[in-house]
This record gives structure tokens, sequence and C-alpha cells, in this order.
């Protein structure tokens, strides 16, 4: 039997009877606004001291800290904080490193190629021609338990660098300038240690269709010991980028490109890889889609081509991301060049097809 203790409530004529109970949640009720309070003390603290970058940092580390113990709490909280979650979203090293596995398959099928579409196919069963021009050939394929295509886009050019080509696919700045589809891209997020970056685009599509947009995480790695420049992309959320009616957001995206030169990285010639998947959220049936993208691709490929020509003659400054060094050195450089006149010899421009 609980004892009982009288209080007197200001409020009431009488005396009023609390049990222990109550006193206690009375008492933990106190502590937790106390806790809260002392939080937003903290709060105000930290953000008169510390700059945007270094507040998301200590948010991430608590974030991780709540993970650890209590998973889904960290997830609510990190949900309500707006907080994008690097650790578990940004590119691993593990996927660069399996993108470089893929030089393999681009040697395999370059040598089986002479052949066409059968020596193709033997080479990695379900993958069936659909264009075949003087640069490049494309291949798809259907996706397990999907109505979508995987493709892979087997290219190579002997007129410009792979770093102008490289470059290409990621001066944000340049795309919106030779690519008339575009009406919104930019970099939304950076994470520091990888080079990891979260995109926003924008893009028109084929009438009768609303436009699409991609929320998207990209890192890019130059591998001088392998000779291999590597880009990968991929979807994701972002609570800076909420979804809006102005546009279809697209949720399923990946891209994975591989770059080999045939000498260095400043010299003509290269081959590359392109591997790239993504759902459109269109109600027009497969073989529709297949048909776009088919004839879609090779339109956009031309067109970075001939924007990395522009670069290479000089015609417009670009963005040098080859000074990044290999994914498992912790210096890589927090900021690119943009090349101009005077240097841009070693740049050029573009970006990865979606």
């Amino acid at each position: 039997m609980w004892p009982r203790t009288i209080f007197y409530d200001s409020a009431a004529s009488g005396p009023k009877r609390k049990g222990l109970l109550s006193i206690f949640a009375d008492h933990c009720g106190f502590v937790t606004g106390q806790r809260l309070r002392r939080a937003c003390q903290v709060g105000e603290l930290y953000s008169n001291l510390y700059s945007e970058r270094t507040k998301w940092t200590l948010v991430g580390n608590i974030w991780r800290r709540l993970q650890s113990k209590h998973a889904p709490t960290g997830k609510f909280v990190a949900a309500l904080a707006g907080v994008f979650m690097w650790e578990n979203e940004k590119i691993q090293d593990e996927e660069i490193q399996r993108c470089g596995l893929e030089l393999q398959a681009l040697e395999a099928a370059k040598r089986l190629s002479v052949s066409s579409e059968t020596a193709t196919g033997q080479q990695e069963s379900g993958w069936e021609i659909v264009v075949e021009k003087k640069d490049f050939r494309v291949w798809k394929r259907p996706i397990p338990n999907s109505h979508l295509y995987e493709y892979r886009v087997l290219g190579s050019y002997d007129d410009v660098t792979p770093r102008q080509f490289f470059n290409v696919q990621l001066d944000i700045e340049y795309r919106k300038k030779w690519d008339s589809l575009v009406i919104k891209l930019e970099v939304v997020d950076r994470h520091a240690n990888t080079g990891s970056e979260v995109v926003h685009w924008a893009t028109h599509f084929p009438y009768p269709m609303y436009s699409r947009d991609y929320v998207y995480v990209r890192r890019y790695d130059v591998d001088f010991n392998n000779n291999l420049m590597i880009l990968v992309s991929r979807a994701v959320q972002h609570p800076r980028v909420p979804e809006t009616q102005e546009y279809v957001r697209v949720h399923s995206y990946q891209s994975k490109m591989v770059i080999r030169p045939h000498k260095s990285f400043d010299e003509n010639g290269f081959d590359y890889l392109l591997t790239y998947s993504d759902d459109p959220q269109t109600v027009f049936p497969r073989y529709c889609v297949s048909w776009m993208v088919s004839s879609g691709m090779p339109e956009f490929l031309d067109k970075l081509h001939t924007a990395a020509l522009r670069a290479k003659n000089l015609e417009v400054g670009i963005q040098d991301y080859t000074s990044v060094i290999k994914s498992s050195d912790t210096n890589r450089p927090s900021s690119q060049e943009r090349l101009t006149g005077e240097n841009a010899h070693t740049g050029g421009s573009g970006q990865i097809y979606a």
C-alpha cells in the first residue's frame, strides 16, 4: 500500500491528495522539460559559435550514436531534424572498386564486338543490341522482377582526351549550356571525406509526359595506378529537396561509367563503358519506354561528344575534376579549379545520361 501525502492546490478550495505515483509522474515531466530547455540552450550556443557545416556534423554524430543503440529512434530524429545521413547514403569505396572491375567486361566486349550481337550475347546472357553507331553500341537486358531494362553503352573516341570527357560528365554549369533539356541542375550537398555530392536535376521529357526530376548522389574517382576514371551515381532522398507538384520524381536510378585512356589522361583516345537504368514513372508499355531510351541515348551521346570538342577547342571554360586522388587517400581536395583558355587542355565537359 502506497503511503499518501497531502498537497494544497492554490486554485482549489480544499486539500488535494496525490499518491507517490502522481508525484513521480510530475517529477518526470519537470525533468523532461528541464532537459528540453537545456537542449535548446545548448543548440542556441552552438548556433552562435559554429558554422553551418559544423552544426550538421554535430547533428550527424549525435544521430549515429542514437542509431547504434536505438535505430528506429535515431532515424525518426534524423527525419525531424532534416539531416541527410551520409554514412548510410554515400557511395562506398567498394562500389567504386566494383565499377573498376567492369574494365574487364569492357575489354572482353571490345574483343568480341567484331562479331557484333552474337559474340556480345555470348559474353553475358540476356544482353540484346539495340543501337549500333560508328563510335558506340547500346545493349539492353530486362531487369529481373521488373518491367524495366538496364542499358549498357560501349564507346570509343579518338578526337578528345579522357580528361576532357570526364570533366564533361561532372561540370554542372557547362551542362546547363549544352543540354537544352535541363530545367534545373545544382549540387545541394557535399561530403568532404569522400568528395561525394548530392545533385538535384530537373529535365524535360518527351511530349506529352511531364518533366521529371532526380535527386542522386554521385562520386567520382581517378585511379592513376590502374589508369581508370570512374563515376557512379544513384538515386537518394534528401531533406533539402522534397517532392513537389512541379515535377514527377524519379526514385529508381543508377549510372556507372568507367573510362580507360588508350595512352594517358591528356592524350586523345579512350574507351568507356556506361551502365544505366532508371524508372521514369510512366504508364507507357515497356517497349515504348525502351524505344524512347534507345532513340534518346545516341542523341545525348552526340551532344556530349560535341560539348567535349568545344571544350577541347577552348571555346568554353570548365572545371577540372581530375585533380582528385584515389579514394583510399583521405587528402582529397574539397574544390576544383575552373579551367580557362590557358589551361583548358586538361579538362572537358558533360554529364551522365539519365
